[in-house]
């Protein structure tokens, strides 16, 4: 496998789109452009927690549904839920109604006050993590990200938000939230994406 696909519109595209439009658009204009603002940064990582054991699909099938039940995912907000809100979300069939994700989201929203508090952003703390361009693979085929679900990055960043407090952020799901964030650009190799995520990166401010 290659892990790319030509599209209708002639373009060659990583092929995990499947083909379905929401989520085309998903990859071509969402996934792996750098994100600095907080309210993204927090919305990402605690819908890869929802995601854990489930597909990205479903999750982004739902996301307005989400939106809507975690105040928008102002994390200052969502750190002022109660036990009424918690029964709120576990009675609303648009989002995942797992208690513990649930609850995470909250925890995690309080998690989020203090990393501002102590970094000035989130940005600032995640993008800390960026790996060093020389510790990326040379080549990034399908069997290489298949291969990679983790890095040794993503594994001290978990490790450091666990130990601030945070739940649901294994070192999986922080990959993934930095693959999604532009952390990384992990577009397939002839994929017409990757040289566009490039430029962006290039020009991109770090925080």
């Amino acid at each position: 496998m290659t892990g790319i696909v030509e599209g209708a519109d002639g373009r060659f595209r990583c092929a995990w789109h499947g083909g379905l439009e929401d989520y085309r658009r998903y990859h071509d204009e969402e996934w792996g452009r750098p994100v600095t603002d907080d309210i993204r940064l927090f919305e990402k990582i605690c819908l890869e927690g929802f995601q854990s054991g489930l597909s990205w699909l479903t999750i982004l099938r739902k996301r307005e549904n989400f939106r809507a039940a975690f105040a928008g995912f102002d994390f200052d907000r969502v750190a002022l839920f109660g036990e009424d809100d918690i029964a709120r979300c576990l009675a609303d069939a648009g989002i995942i109604r797992h208690r513990g994700k649930i609850v995470s989201t909250i925890n995690n929203a309080h998690r989020a006050v203090a990393l501002r508090d102590e970094f000035g952003s989130l940005a600032s703390f995640f993008w800390r993590y960026e790996p060093k361009g020389d510790t990326r693979p040379a080549v990034m085929d399908h069997a290489t990200l298949v291969a990679n679900p983790t890095t040794p990055v993503s594994t001290q960043l978990s490790k450091d938000l666990k130990k601030r407090g945070w739940t649901f952020v294994g070192p999986t799901t922080v990959y993934a939230f930095m693959q999604a964030m532009g952390m990384v650009n992990d577009h397939l190799d002839g994929c017409f994406c990757q040289p566009e995520i490039e430029r962006l990166r290039a020009a991109f401010r770090r925080p």
